[in-house]
């Protein structure tokens, strides 16, 4: 993307704004040799950020990756502390329901206006007193359009799932809440009920998938595997299947026409953060406009900031065109997902592994 020298010296003054406000909160030499602990989504950000974020401070940035809302949830009742976690809107409801949070310090998160209206005070925390969307998505499904038609895809949504001339040619992603997402919603419910019968007959389209289909179950693989045409459609994240069209042609993206998730992920402070000072200025660099564009360039996500996202979806955006970047917004059948009973989140993860391992 080609920017006017005027264009540049304004993005460059922009960007020194929030750095000039944190000037005032803190003495940046106060923190030299701490060490940050950041843990995050796998294949989630542009290295180069954390790089210069620890040359910008002089600090070390001890970052680690989890495949799963839950996995993270179990380490943290284990009495794991980090200083920056970055779960999904239900978990975010679960630990601040559970106190597991602390509150971000807004003199120093002074950014939060710079955020596109589809991420501002989401119902699990509305004022956005403890989290900063970090990336927001929907859940859909990538397809090769050599292998199935768009109107057939279309037509069909969910119910992909169930259309044996698929047959070993899928790939399903690893996640217990997806899996009953993509079940509910094909069946027409809630993909937040609790009613025993709707979750009976949803397990049971999930155990119809897994006869007919065969699918290979996967994670963050799906997305190298999908970019290089190795199987003909697979559920993924938006954000993946933004890239995965961006590498090869012959793919499309498909949001069913029955409602699916959309989510937001977002930083969070935790209530045992060793360094909670340290970790609301990396928020702050994390939400400007230059770590924004990286890493929403890097990993395909929509970005939280409303100025990288009209430019990389906009005219001659990177992302122009590109069906899986932008998250469906208004759609009556969308929906977030809610922090579930605590019966039923303990019991969907084990029911989801039975079914995958008949």
């Amino acid at each position: 993307m080609k920017k006017t020298v005027t264009a540049l010296v304004l993005v460059l003054v922009m960007g020194l704004l929030p750095l000039m406000g944190l000037a005032e909160a803190f003495d940046p030499k106060e923190f030299e040799g701490a060490t940050l602990n950041v843990y995050n989504w796998g294949e989630y950000v542009d290295m180069n950020v954390i790089r210069d974020f620890e040359k910008e401070y002089n600090v070390r940035v001890n970052y680690k990756t989890y495949e799963s809302n839950e996995y993270l949830w179990l380490q943290l009742k284990s009495g794991d502390a980090w200083d920056i976690i970055v779960p999904s809107d239900y978990m975010i409801e679960r630990l601040i329901g559970a106190g597991m949070l602390q509150p971000l310090d807004k003199s120093i998160v002074t950014n939060l206006d710079q955020l596109t209206e589809g991420v501002k005070n989401m119902p699990f925390d509305p004022d956005n007193t403890y989290s900063a969307p970090y990336f927001w998505q929907s859940v859909g499904i990538v397809y090769d359009t050599t292998k199935i038609p768009e109107e057939e895809m279309e037509a069909q949504g969910w119910d992909a799932y169930h259309n044996a001339d698929y047959a070993g040619h899928v790939y399903m992603y690893d996640s217990s809440r997806d899996a009953f997402m993509m079940a509910e919603k094909a069946l027409g419910y809630s993909a937040n009920t609790t009613d025993p019968a709707e979750i009976e007959a949803a397990t049971e389209w999930l155990r119809t998938m897994h006869s007919t289909l065969k699918p290979s179950y996967v994670t963050d693989e799906v997305i190298d595997s999908m970019a290089q045409g190795m199987k003909w459609m697979a559920m993924v994240y938006s954000g993946d299947g933004a890239y995965i069209l961006s590498e090869n042609e012959d793919m499309a993206y498909c949001q069913p026409k029955q409602g699916t998730n959309i989510a937001v992920d977002a930083m969070v402070i935790p209530a045992n953060a060793a360094n909670p000072k340290l970790a609301n200025v990396f928020i702050q660099y994390m939400l400007g406009y230059d770590a924004c564009m990286a890493n929403s360039l890097e990993v395909g996500y929509a970005s939280p900031n409303a100025e990288v996202l009209a430019e990389l979806s906009g005219p001659g955006g990177e992302y122009e065109g590109n069906a899986a970047y932008m998250p469906r917004s208004g759609y009556e059948l969308d929906e977030l997902y809610v922090d579930l009973p605590g019966d039923w989140q303990a019991k969907q993860p084990d029911l989801w592994a039975k079914i995958m391992a008949e």
